[in-house]
């Protein structure tokens, strides 16, 4: 079963590296449905995977000085807070059916969510361009960091019950807020973003015993090669093909547990 993990974790560092996207979309859906493991220890355990697997590409977006830190620190102002809140109330629910079922539930919406950005990330850049220039749009910027901040409260609620979203999800998110902002700026600065989130959600699940170290162990053993493999492949793909693949996939996976919610 321990191979098992690792074989998973070099899967899932593969499709990753090939197409920088689904990190905790996949990997929380593979622990649950094929291993068995339970929603609060999949979620858990793969929010701190996310953030260590997460936390080597941060370096190179910020040597490169492709990360916006202002846009950083608003997500953070909404996304910590919004964390937090939601730490407290899972540790309100005394049933435990009662957190997997909302768990899953959540896990559904997120990872139809992030197909719909996965499909949709170029249409959104355009549509957003398009109507930057309209006068409805140049009055809405000047509520943009305070439309920022409730961005990060709304990430910070869905990555903390279901791991995902933080990825694809923050990114179009960001697309359609600073659509001026080159994509690998909005990559650096999500990432950023993503680390520092699922690091405090991953901590606040260990507080509550349910994060299996054992297991992140396993599948960081696989996943870090299996980042690095798919890396050197991912640059020879066009994006033309992945996308609508992984966004089909991650439609069909969402729609399985929401159904099961």
């Amino acid at each position: 079963m321990e191979l098992a993990y690792s074989l998973a974790g070099l899967v899932v560092g593969f499709i990753v590296g090939l197409t920088g996207i689904g990190g905790g979309a996949l990997m929380t859906p593979i622990l649950i449905v094929v291993f068995g493991i339970p929603p609060i220890i999949a979620v858990s355990t793969d929010l701190i995977y996310a953030s260590v697997t997460k936390f080597g590409g941060v370096f190179a977006y910020a040597r490169k000085k492709l990360i916006e830190w202002r846009i950083v620190i608003l997500l953070l102002s909404g996304s910590i807070p919004g964390s937090l809140l939601t730490l407290e109330y899972l540790k309100g629910l005394a049933a435990l059916d009662q957190i997997e079922g909302l768990m899953n539930l959540t896990l559904g919406v997120s990872l139809i969510l992030t197909s719909v950005a996965v499909f949709g990330r170029n249409k959104i850049r355009e549509f957003a361009l398009k109507v930057e220039g309209r006068p409805w749009v140049v009055r809405a910027k000047k509520i943009r960091p305070a439309v920022t901040v409730l961005t990060g409260i709304l990430l910070g609620g869905l990555v903390t019950l279901s791991s995902v979203g933080a990825g694809a999800l923050g990114t179009a998110m960001l697309i359609t807020l600073y659509p001026r902002m080159s994509m690998p700026a909005i990559v650096g600065t999500d990432l950023v973003h993503a680390v520092v989130l699922t690091g405090i959600a991953g901590a606040g699940h260990y507080t509550m015993g349910s994060v299996d170290l054992s297991l992140l162990t396993y599948l960081l053993a696989g996943s870090l090669p299996g980042v690095f493999i798919g890396s050197h492949f991912g640059a020879k793909l066009s994006p033309k093909v992945m996308q609508p693949i992984m966004g089909s996939l991650l439609l069909i996976i969402g729609v399985r547990f929401v159904l099961a919610g």
